[in-house]
């Protein structure tokens, strides 16, 4: 289970103090599919490095299965079972995609087979790829892809996604979204997903809305899917038309 309670953090500008997220306070428990969606620079994406220890909060506690991780590094966290999936993935200049599986992993082999499935999960053809280096001859959408498959290669308990249908071809996007699902239905991992699409955001067991550094709605899909499209079609600052992709 993963408590935030009391979450704020701050940053300095040249104008100023400016709180990004402002006493946050959610419980996700195990095994549920969370949405976190929301207007940009609602503070979605802050939230989210803050769990994985991207950023550091500046009050606040963060707990994971009872466990104090407020402080914790990036590794620590981890090897404890959170992944983090970026919006915009990192290249690697001399490692391959078979290097990268087998790092996230943990194993000291890796069949092709085995990087097959996870790599057909995401759209992508093992033969294809597995040799290629992860540099600037990939596109984003094939990196994006590449960086889903090491999350789901590592089996993590707590998978975070930070906008993974961004870059991401239609077809490549249904296999994912069904990926999702699949984890999802057979109690694999408890998964926070940063996304405005519709189909994503159906499958999640609660919404969080997240805007101007808090959160402004919370609840199942019956509950807030409904409140979304109105602030969307009604033109509430919320949400903004351009960001729920319908």
């Amino acid at each position: 289970m993963l408590e935030l309670k009391h979450i704020s953090y701050r940053v300095s500008t040249p104008d100023g103090e400016q709180d990004i997220l402002k006493d946050i306070s959610i419980t996700i428990p195990d095994e549920k599919l969370v949405v976190f969606t929301g207007p940009n620079g609602g503070g979605k994406t802050t939230m989210a490095k803050v769990i994985m220890g991207l950023a550091e909060p500046t009050s606040g506690q963060i707990l994971y299965n009872g466990q104090d991780i407020t402080h914790l590094s990036i590794t620590e966290r981890a090897r404890l079972g959170i992944s983090y999936g970026f919006q915009q993935p990192p290249r690697f200049k001399g490692i391959t995609v078979h290097d990268l599986l087998l790092l996230a992993a943990g194993k000291e082999t890796l069949t092709k087979d085995q990087c097959c499935q996870y790599l057909t999960r995401v759209g992508l053809c093992a033969n294809d790829y597995l040799e290629r280096e992860v540099d600037v001859s990939l596109s984003g959408g094939e990196v994006k892809r590449i960086e889903i498959a090491t999350i789901l290669a590592r089996q993590g308990s707590l998978m975070i996604f930070d906008e993974p249908e961004a870059g991401i071809d239609l077809w490549s996007f249904a296999r994912l979204t069904e990926t999702f699902e699949q984890i999802h239905r057979q109690h694999r991992a408890t998964m926070i997903i940063i996304s405005h699409q519709e189909r994503i955001i159906r499958l999640a067991d609660e919404i969080v809305v997240i805007s101007g550094g808090q959160i402004a709605h919370r609840g199942n899909t019956e509950e807030i899917f409904p409140l979304i499209l109105a602030d969307t079609l009604g033109g509430c600052p919320v949400l903004e038309h351009k960001e729920v992709q319908l």
